[in-house]
């Protein structure tokens, strides 16, 4: 019985997921892109928590950081229209 409780815990968390389906972003030209590539490793809400904070160099700099140490595969010719779009959008 101890067992079962214990395995029932650790997979609670598989099953307990937030919606997010009503954080959208900005409409705007690359929109689609950010959300594509962004959306791989994180929610939306981490861009909008983030917006108050960063300029376009900012954004560059986070951009560029998920790609050298977090590992995203964003394709070089992508970063410029990535760190455009949350300049424009969601920069201070």
């Amino acid at each position: 019985m101890k067992k079962n409780f214990i395995f029932a815990l650790l997979l609670l968390p598989c099953f307990a997921q937030a919606d997010e389906s009503k954080i959208k972003l900005k409409d705007g030209p690359n929109r689609d892109l950010v959300e594509a590539q962004c959306g791989i490793c994180h929610s939306n809400d981490i861009i909008e928590i983030n917006s108050p904070f960063l300029d376009q160099k900012g954004w560059d700099a986070e951009v560029h950081k998920m790609i050298k140490v977090m590992g995203a595969p964003l394709p070089a010719e992508d970063v410029p229209k990535v760190v455009e779009y949350l300049t424009k959008y969601y920069g201070k």
